[in-house]
């Protein structure tokens, strides 16, 4: 390998796995607003979108004729999705905790095979097929596992179901985004952002705490922090290191997430949701290198 590609790919893994150390913090910073999930979905539109119009500037695509007719529909589109996927998220975050609601949201790829199989007829093969149950499988044992706390159990099990809402929303929002490989990744999310301020401004409320001064601080850092930044420094990665880096890094983002359950929230994984949490991520890590098993023994396979 070429000394500047590995300067290249040295790079692009810091930035995505700063992304995904950003990423896997959002949630404590969303229960602390101790706001609404649509107020607080509302300002991280805002402010992210904020944060994407001076980055879209800064590379001069905030100009006419950058979308077609067509093409912006469909971002458009991808707009509501996205908001709807971080309202589910956000109340999965506080009706189960940040660790569960993320681990289920990994389910995403999955479900992205599914909508492939239904919508576009793309072949379901026995490998995706292993590889979905045994995800759902440990979602199954997540569920179960938040019957052994002292937690409401139908709450819980509400929560699982947001969580799961949100992988649904956000593997549409993905479909989207893979049919637009010509628009730029900023100024998509730009729009995007743009359209959730829209469709949320009418439910929007201002935070009336004693310590205002303290959520809006905890709202900017969502919006320009985990959204603006985050953004900037995922596609910016993504462009420069292959895929198969990508999934592996992409897994910093679910071990952060119960890091800040169990060490700053005191809210650790039990023994079930450890393992169901476990099963996910290996069954997410096994589509994403397209793992099969084989007679002559296991093979790991690369994408494509």
């Amino acid at each position: 390998m070429a000394s500047d590609q590995r300067a290249e790919w040295g790079a692009g893994s810091l930035k995505m796995a700063i992304a995904m150390i950003i990423s896997g913090t959002v949630g404590w910073f969303v229960l602390a607003t101790d706001l609404p999930a649509l107020t607080v979905v509302f300002w991280r539109c805002a402010f992210g979108a904020l944060a994407m119009a001076l980055v879209c500037a800064a590379q001069g695509l905030l100009r006419r004729g950058m979308l077609t007719r067509r093409q912006l529909y469909w971002v458009m589109l991808g707009g509501v999705t996205l908001t709807l996927n971080w309202v589910c998220l956000f109340i999965a975050y506080a009706k189960t905790s940040i660790a569960v609601a993320t681990i289920t949201y990994h389910v995403q790829p999955f479900i992205l095979v599914a909508l492939g199989a239904v919508l576009f007829n793309e072949t379901l093969t026995r490998y995706k097929l292993g590889w979905m149950v045994m995800a759902f499988s440990g979602v199954a044992l997540i569920m179960l596992g938040g019957q052994q706390q002292n937690q409401d159990s139908g709450q819980y099990v509400y929560g699982v179901g947001f969580a799961l809402a949100a992988a649904f929303f956000y593997a549409i929002t993905a479909a989207i985004t893979k049919g637009l490989r010509d628009v730029s990744p900023c100024l998509m999310v730009f729009i995007q952002l743009t359209v959730g301020c829209v469709i949320l401004l009418p439910v929007v409320s201002l935070p009336t705490t004693s310590s205002v001064s303290y959520v809006w601080e905890l709202l900017m850092v969502i919006g320009f922090v985990h959204t603006g930044l985050m953004s900037a420094l995922l596609y910016s990665a993504v462009q420069k290191i292959p895929t198969i880096l990508v999934a592996g890094l992409a897994f910093i983002y679910p071990v952060v997430a119960i890091l800040v359950d169990a060490w700053v929230l005191h809210r650790p994984l039990n023994g079930g949701q450890l393992t169901g949490a476990l099963i996910v991520l290996a069954a997410v890590a096994g589509i994403n290198v397209r793992w099969r098993f084989s007679p002559k023994g296991n093979r790991a396979n690369p994408p494509h």
